[in-house]
């Protein structure tokens, strides 16, 4: 396939995957949980935080499985959050309960494919694939494990992990961005010139793996947006301290239709 032809492709699994029965648009809610058991609305049960877990205390007749588990619950059960080695899931008819863990904080989320965003879902908006988005770019390492507080969508200050930089040239003129890992590969919060104008107010970005000398390829033409785009109830980081670009990137995702 050419390049653009990729980028369809990407496009496509991009527009899938957001609207899948439990995609992001799907999310109606993130509970933070107290060390005290609590009732979390609209759902049965009990609900609470402790050493490390999401715990829940139900009745079979309450309808809460632990996915896998095929019987209905009945009684107590610790979930291990989106951080462990291998995470829990529980599932209430249609609906997926998922626990996170974000800064030592544990919550659940609850995914509703009778949403109203994933109902109302038209789309998402997209700039024409252009070859001269996608650049040459060096990573520079930091040394030592390094983190920049930044606000997130929900309001709240957090640390972002962050791994070095990278530098390229567009339109003639260098740049620099401060970027962290995902796995082998690169991954970074960005705002441009057309930030909450023709676009999302930020979006992401990935780069491939880095060779040894640092050479990687950041293709903007991949700038995707958040999943704070899709639902209110995700936590997203927004770019750290230089990630603000001055020109305007017109390329990649550009808004939610039906939002």
């Amino acid at each position: 396939m050419t390049a653009a032809e990729e980028w369809k492709h990407w496009t496509e699994a991009r527009t899938a995957s957001v609207s899948s029965p439990h995609g992001q648009l799907a999310l109606v809610g993130t509970h933070w949980l107290e060390p005290e058991p609590a009732e979390v609305p609209g759902l049965p049960g009990l609900w609470w935080a402790s050493e490390g877990l999401v715990r829940v205390r139900a009745e079979a007749g309450d309808g809460i499985r632990i996915k896998g588990a095929g019987q209905a619950l009945g009684g107590e059960a610790a979930l291990r959050p989106d951080t462990a080695k291998q995470a829990d899931l529980a599932e209430l008819g249609d609906r997926l309960l998922a626990p996170i863990e974000r800064e030592g904080e544990l919550a659940l989320r609850v995914f509703d494919p009778a949403s109203a965003g994933r109902t109302a879902f038209a789309g998402i908006t997209v700039y024409p694939y252009a070859p001269e988005w996608a650049v040459a770019a060096v990573f520079t390492p930091f040394e030592g494990d390094r983190s920049v507080t930044v606000p997130n969508a929900d309001g709240r200050d957090r640390p972002l992990e962050v791994a070095g930089r990278i530098a390229f040239t567009l339109a003639g003129e260098p740049h620099t961005l401060t970027v962290g890992r995902a796995g082998k590969q690169l991954s970074g919060v960005i705002s441009d010139a057309t930030s909450g104008h023709e676009t999302y107010r930020f979006r992401f970005i990935t780069l491939p793996e880095p060779d040894e000398e640092g050479h990687t390829v950041l293709d903007l033409n991949r700038a995707y947006l958040p999943p704070c785009a899709f639902a209110d109830h995700f936590i997203c980081p927004f770019p750290p301290p230089g990630n603000r670009l001055t020109i305007a990137v017109e390329a990649g995702e550009k808004q939610v239709l039906g939002r």
